[in-house]
């Protein structure tokens, strides 16, 4: 990696030397496990309904229906029956709790939770979270919540002074939710075939896959269905033992191919692109003029004689200049089958600000000349 320190305070950019098949030779060998997974394989999102107590008269106001309705339902619970317009405690908050089912779990596997506020509770430090169901998007409870909420900031108010930091109405519980129902993610379709997605959808990386696989196991066991899956046979010996055989898969090693790309953040300043990304033969005058007008303001003050007519007064006089400045030498740089690299390497050398960098790539791009796709965010 590479990186430049642009004259202009405050921007900078980065190249990254990325391989790209074609240009690049010798490219790493990556293993599948890192590109990609097998259809199936996916986390689960649950959410729950929840009291949050124990908070110290920073919970919702009494005007929250929801939250006293919500009390007097969990104190039904224990026999105590009370009215909800008659709860008034501010010591406790509705909340939403969140959390991601693994796509494989047992049950008793404890499980990371977030807990966000829905009323106007002003923080939630310090509280506790009763015990709240975890739902499915199909209505399965598949876990239980419970637990005190570590907070990562703080709100103190008073006589309108506020100190706060960071939102202190979300809040987590690490290990905070048990799983009550195990899932077991299925790879392996009815057909007895699987299916291996790429991160990065490419045809070709696509292709290369298939025919890693099926020297690896010396038979035809996959084919690329399109740029982003590959289907793989598993052989009737293998089904018993999956485990094993989608081992062997992860561990294959292949060359991924890349499109190459020309990554532009104009708000930073940063410049991120693929080290060996060809450009064709370009040729990059740069200059700079300068122009400024300067007005000086001076003061006409007539001689105080006895008799001063009324026409005589004190006047003010304005001159204006310009002064047009410009470098005695411009930047001119000749890139002949180079690369992005090369050519930014030219520009700093010549102290090329990163402002002036983006608009010459622009203006390369513009002109066919880069060999990759300009980005710009």
């Amino acid at each position: 990696m590479f990186l430049f320190r642009s004259p202009l305070r405050g921007f900078f950019f980065v190249l990254v030397a990325l391989a790209f098949s074609g240009n690049v030779t010798g490219a790493e060998l990556v293993r599948l496990k890192d590109i990609g997974k097998f259809s199936g394989w996916r986390e689960n999102a649950l959410v729950g309904y929840g009291l949050v107590t124990g908070l110290a008269n920073t919970g919702d106001s009494p005007n929250n229906k929801a939250t006293r309705q919500s009390i007097a339902n969990v104190l039904a619970q224990f026999d105590v029956a009370v009215q909800p317009d008659l709860v008034l405690s501010r010591n406790v908050a509705a909340v939403m709790v969140t959390a991601k089912l693994p796509p494989v779990a047992r049950q008793g596997d404890a499980i990371d939770v977030t807990v966000t506020s829905i009323g106007d509770a002003r923080s939630l430090v310090g509280g506790t979270l009763l015990t709240a169901p975890m739902k499915a998007p199909n209505g399965k409870v598949y876990a239980l919540a419970q637990g005190a909420l570590f907070v990562g900031g703080y709100k103190y108010d008073m006589n309108g002074n506020v100190a706060q930091k960071n939102h202190p109405t979300v809040g987590s519980i690490p290990a905070g939710a048990i799983v009550e129902v195990g899932v077991q993610a299925k790879i392996l379709s009815r057909e007895n075939t699987m299916t291996f997605t790429l991160t990065d959808a490419d045809y070709t990386t696509s292709s290369r896959i298939a025919a890693a696989i099926n020297e690896a196991f010396g038979e035809q066991l996959a084919k690329a269905e399109d740029a982003e899956g590959v289907q793989i046979r598993v052989p009737e010996a293998n089904r018993e033992y999956l485990v094993d055989f989608v081992t062997r898969i992860e561990k294959i090693n292949i060359e991924p191919d890349t499109r190459a790309r020309v990554v532009i953040d104009e708000r930073t300043g940063t410049i991120v692109s693929g080290g060996d990304v060809r450009i064709a033969k370009v040729v990059v005058s740069h200059g700079d003029l300068k122009l400024s007008i300067i007005t000086d303001n001076s003061v006409s003050q007539p001689i105080l004689v006895r008799n001063t007519a009324a026409e005589i007064r004190t006047e003010t006089v304005s001159n204006s200049r310009v002064n047009v400045s410009e470098k005695s030498e411009s930047g001119y740089v000749s890139a002949s089958n180079n690369t992005v690299a090369d050519l930014i390497q030219a520009l700093t050398r010549i102290k090329t600000s990163t402002r002036d960098i983006i608009s010459i790539l622009r203006a390369v791009k513009a002109a066919g000349a880069l060999r990759a796709d300009l980005i710009i965010q």
